[in-house]
């Protein structure tokens, strides 16, 4: 409890000599004391007097607590909502919607929640590691069911919470298993990662990726860095659709990165943001998990079969990752108790309904072939809203700035090369809410809004420094 005097108006005669005195409380209540003061105690006179007053004043111990920045994601979503403007566009969130700019929930995951009812399945608590026909689904799908990894029991899996709580997760299991090693993340990255691995404790640094020259991939640089990097570093990976740039390295580029990962006994560590679309928003770390029971999120078809690919050229090496590690199946073991043993003090148990529409669906070969039905529509809105971006620009642009990269981006968001200035006139002047990096997310464009955000990226981009 903080204490402190504070001066009062005396409320002693002309006879006082001395000042008032005050003290904090815990007390909601201001109270106020006098005492009369005489020579002595049996004396009947008083010969000298004074009053001392004591002031209780309530002060709140979170006090010093300073209010927090708006989230540089989330916070977007907000001042979208406080905008009157008809014209307003929201692509800061990467969150799937309609032509109409509406929110969607696939056909496929109703009828997954139908059987749910129909089938009069509870909502008991699961456990620490999660549904048991969800991690197996999800590791057959990334590896492939006749995966030697997978027959074997090398793979330890668990659900997690969310990408967020999954990468908390395995933040928390190297901070405790690998004390003092470090993560690299790419150079941009998402907004997210250097928060998660700070409240981990867990050291990291930046390796080049992005080139703002070309807005493409800073290849050299990044080969370059992760060869500098102490041995037996963790490289956090983005398994497909680079989150914010949407550039990815070539078939070719990841053997080499492979390489270097390989040579220097490095860990890959892979972030799979929207790889498995409306189910499997992340699967990360030996953590594979639903981004959250009720939001559904997508990427392009072409990714979804990226990242098995990819997890299967580092495995094939022999090599040890955060994703599905290749141990031996004792090894796999230790590591999935010492997960839940992490999980069990952190969140305890994983939502069940969202595990049990992915068990659902990814289990039932009907239900699987109907979700990639609806993968390529809403892949193929997003690849139209794509080109129509890019036509719009080269068309409204005269100055013969180069806009392609838009289209060897890929995935839900476009890099457009804007800085933090740039991006403020896009929305201060024309409603256009995005990251302050430039990102925007085409899932929330329409093929009608395409030549409206043309205008204001021209504008923002000629006429802002």
């Amino acid at each position: 409890m903080a204490s402190t005097t504070l001066p009062l108006a005396s409320a002693a005669s002309a006879m006082c000599n001395s000042k008032p005195r005050t003290w904090f409380s815990g007390s909601s209540n201001v109270g106020h004391m006098f005492r009369k003061e005489r020579n002595g105690p049996l004396s009947g006179t008083l010969s000298t007097g004074r009053i001392t007053m004591a002031v209780a004043v309530n002060v709140s111990r979170f006090e010093s607590i300073p209010m927090a920045p708006p989230d540089p994601i989330l916070g977007v979503s907000e001042a979208f909502k406080a905008d009157t403007n008809s014209a307003k566009l929201n692509l800061g969130v990467g969150a799937y919607r309609t032509e109409e700019l509406q929110p969607y929930v696939l056909n496929v995951v109703k009828k997954a929640e139908n059987l749910m009812l129909e089938r009069g399945e509870n909502k008991e608590y699961l456990p620490i590691e999660g549904l048991a026909a969800f991690n197996k689904v999800t590791a057959e799908l990334l590896f492939g069911a006749d995966n030697p990894v997978v027959q074997q029991g090398k793979v330890a899996t668990i659900q997690g919470l969310s990408g967020t709580g999954s990468l908390r997760l395995a933040g928390a299991f190297i901070e405790r298993y690998f004390p003092g090693a470090k993560v690299l993340i790419s150079s941009p990255s998402w907004g997210n990662h250097k928060n998660i691995f700070n409240d981990s404790r867990v050291p990291w640094s930046e390796y080049r990726y992005y080139d703002p020259k070309t807005v493409g991939l800073d290849f050299d640089g990044m080969i370059s860095d992760l060869k500098e990097a102490p041995e037996g570093s963790f490289i956090l990976l983005h398994g497909c659709a680079h989150n914010p740039t949407g550039i990815d390295p070539t078939p070719e580029q990841w053997e080499k990165i492979a390489d270097v990962i390989q040579e220097k006994n490095h860990i890959p560590f892979f972030d799979v943001a929207y790889q498995v679309s409306t189910f499997l928003a992340r699967i990360n770390f030996l953590i594979l998990e639903l981004e959250s029971e009720m939001c559904y999120r997508v990427l392009l078809v072409e990714a979804l079969m990226q990242m098995p690919l990819l997890v299967r050229l580092f495995t094939a090496r022999g090599m040890e990752l955060f994703v599905a590690q290749s141990y031996s199946k004792n090894l796999a073991a230790r590591v999935r108790s010492q997960l839940k043993r992490l999980a069990r003090p952190m969140y305890s148990n994983p939502p069940i309904h969202g595990a049990r529409i992915v068990a659902n669906v990814v289990g039932d070969p009907v239900l699987f072939n109907e979700w990639k039905e609806e993968m390529e529509l809403m892949a193929g809105r997003i690849k139209n809203v794509r080109q129509k971006l890019f036509d719009s620009l080269s068309a409204k642009d005269k100055s013969g700035k180069d806009w392609s990269f838009i289209l060897r981006q890929i995935g839900m968001f476009s890099f457009t090369g804007l800085n933090k200035a740039q991006s403020d006139n896009m929305t201060d002047k024309w409603h256009v809410y995005m990251t302050k990096d430039g990102r925007i997310s085409l899932a929330g464009l329409s093929l009608a809004k395409c030549e409206y955000l043309a205008d204001a990226i021209i504008d923002s981009f000629h006429n802002v420094s």
